[in-house]
Parts: structure tokens; sequence; C-alpha cells
């Protein structure tokens, strides 16, 4: 045999040997996975998922035991624990028994479904069917017992005029026929007699 052979014979032994061994050089030099770690969600991320679910263009309804009606939409709703959703672009309607019909919008807020109470937060704005027109930047509403309250300073107009509060509050007190705006802490009213002719 010449010495051509000779190398082809041990090159077919010696090269799949320097192969298997690389191959095991890999393996025991690479590094243990931890088929937990590479999950691509960790547990407080899925929590989260579950809690964040969310509802488009959710609409509830219902009546008072006085018999007022009271819608509420949103454009979404997302659930964060079993009493508190988060919503966005809210609008409540309450049409009440006497004939007046008052209507809130805001960016967004919380609602309790189980229990009717809301908060209604940021660019909050208050329409009423007798003239008025009121911004804030918050409101507390249950609308079961249809207490809507605003717990920091109003502005707006109304069938009188111009008024500022630090604080309003909107209820049907017990025995009467209909629902009241009541305005406190430090009341400007600036009349305009136009209005009041209108």
């Amino acid at each position: 045999m010449d010495r051509y052979s000779q190398i082809i014979a041990w090159l077919k032994v010696l090269l799949p040997l320097t192969a298997l061994a690389l191959l095991s050089t890999l393996f025991l030099l690479s590094r243990t996975i931890d088929p937990v770690a590479d999950m691509p969600f960790a547990d407080e991320e899925i929590e989260e998922k579950l809690r964040g679910q969310q509802v488009t263009a959710p609409f509830f309804s219902g009546t008072t035991e006085d018999g007022d009606q009271v819608s509420i939409a949103a454009s979404a709703m997302s659930t964060l624990s079993e009493l508190d959703n988060a919503v966005t672009d809210m609008s409540a309607q309450i049409d009440l028994v006497s004939g007046t019909r008052v209507v809130l919008f805001s960016d967004s807020g919380r609602f309790d479904v189980k229990g009717g109470a809301s908060t209604l937060e940021g660019n909050v704005v208050i329409t009423t069917s007798t003239g008025y027109r009121l911004t804030t930047d918050r409101l507390d509403a249950e609308f079961d017992t249809l207490v809507v309250e605003s717990p920091g300073p109003i502005a707006g107009t109304g069938p009188l005029g111009d008024l500022d509060a630090g604080k309003m509050r909107f209820e049907r007190r017990e025995g009467a026929e209909n629902a009241h705006l009541i305005f406190t802490n430090g009341v400007k009213l600036v009349y305009d007699p136009n209005k009041s002719e209108e």
C-alpha cells in the first residue's frame, strides 16, 4: 500500500473522532437552560394580563328605587379587580321622573358594576336640561341612591349666569319630587339678565 492510501485510511478514522470530540466539548461547555426562566411571560405578567381583560363599548342601564332611569356607557372598560373597573370616555345619562335630564361626560374613570358607584375623572362635563353646563376635575357618583358630588372646585354656566363653587352636590332629598344641584364652599355667581329672560 502506498503512502497516499495510508494517509487516506488514517484520515477516515481521525476526522470522525475529531468531530466527535468537538461536539462533546460543546455540550460540556454549554450552560444549563432553565425552562422556567425562558418562559415568554413571568407570573406577574400573566396575572396582569388576566386582570386587564378589556371590554369594548360597555353599556349598563337600570332604574333607581324612585323610578329614575340611569344609563352608563364607555368606549372601553378594563377589569382591575372584582369591584373595580377602569373606563375611558365615560358617559352617564340620568332621566329623572320629573322629566329633567342630567348628562355626565369624562375622559376616564372607575366603575363598580355591582355597587353602582363610579368616579369620573379628567375633563368632567355636566349638562342638564334645565340649562346648566358645568366642568370639574372629578365627580363621585352613587347611581343607586342618585347622589353625585364634586369633591373639588366646579365652574360653568347656569340659567342665571356664570358661576364658580368649591363644591357641588346633586341629590334628591327625602320626600322631594325632583333632584337638585347644591353649590357650597364659596359660591360666586355673575348674574346675566339676558339669560334669565331666555
